[in-house]
């Protein structure tokens, strides 16, 4: 079955969220949505969010699944803003607990955070299934961006968040806490053997050199044939040497520090202080 695809571009953040829907019914899900936030003045908006719900109201559909691809470094989840606007249930994959272990610890956060994976309402195992409506979602555990980066293959169509970006632009890095590229390189196989004509569709777009649109759609057999980085055969060496020496020269992500803090509480803020207010850490030489 081939899902209907309304892709949402975030020019803030260059994510791409999308609204998956059964093509036979009112049924959808969510995937990887953007609650936009200010740094310099640590203001939230909701502008991003309310396109998707804006637009899923139009269409009378209804919302099954909110879904992470992983604990994004980059943006801040408007999954809880859409769950109360829409309904829905929030799911990422287990080793979310890994990862909610190892930035526990980076953020001081003590024993009051629960590091059990217990804000989201569900946890995705490799070969879990889930539905939307009549149609069938699949999850591929494909770590190496992060411990809990899972692929979401609904009908003929593979969200795969960080792990993958378009053909000319490569992978994604694997020098945060828990990342690696041998194993992203294993993870890149397990998508690259689905049928050729699988859709893809990524998590970010930068507009490679020599490309002047966005984009954020493509197909299994493309990129075995032209991604940069492990296309064309490219051996599991080859793509380690590259991967490894490219992230040593990449910077930290503007947002990863509140991104970690909200997304490991699936997009909830901390608690807030007894006069209401809530703050975010800054660990200092943690990353």
């Amino acid at each position: 079955m081939s899902p209907d695809v309304k892709a949402f571009f975030d020019d803030a953040t260059n994510t791409i969220s999308y609204v998956v829907r059964d093509p036979n019914g009112s049924s959808c899900a969510i995937i990887d949505s953007v609650l936009d936030f200010d740094y310099a003045s640590g203001r939230t908006d909701t502008a991003s969010a309310d396109r998707i719900i804006d637009w899923v109201r139009q269409k009378d559909l209804t919302v099954e699944w909110l879904l992470e691809t992983h604990v994004h470094a980059d943006h801040l989840s408007a999954a809880p803003y859409i769950q109360q606007a829409l309904g829905g249930k929030i799911g990422i994959g287990d080793r979310i607990r890994v990862v909610q272990d190892t930035f526990g610890k980076v953020f001081n956060e003590g024993t009051e955070f629960e590091r059990d994976g217990s804000q989201f309402d569900q946890l995705f195992s490799e070969g879990d299934s889930f539905m939307i409506g009549q149609l069938r979602g699949d999850v591929l555990h494909t770590p190496g961006h992060t411990p809990a980066c899972l692929t979401y293959v609904i009908g003929d169509a593979a969200f795969v968040g960080d792990t993958l970006f378009m053909p000319d632009f490569g992978t994604a890095r694997c020098d945060f806490p828990g990342g690696s590229s041998q194993v992203l390189y294993e993870s890149v196989q397990k998508i690259l053997i689905l049928p050729d004509a699988t859709r893809i569709f990524v998590g970010h777009d930068y507009k490679a050199p020599g490309r002047d649109e966005y984009a954020w759609e493509t197909t299994v057999g493309e990129q075995k044939a032209r991604n940069i980085h492990v296309g064309d055969g490219r051996s599991k060496d080859e793509f380690v040497k590259m991967r490894d020496e490219r992230d040593a020269t990449l910077p930290m992500p503007k947002l990863i520090i509140p991104s970690l803090q909200v997304n490991m509480r699936a997009g909830r803020m901390p608690e807030p202080d007894a006069k209401g207010d809530v703050f975010l850490k800054v660990p200092v030489n943690k990353l």
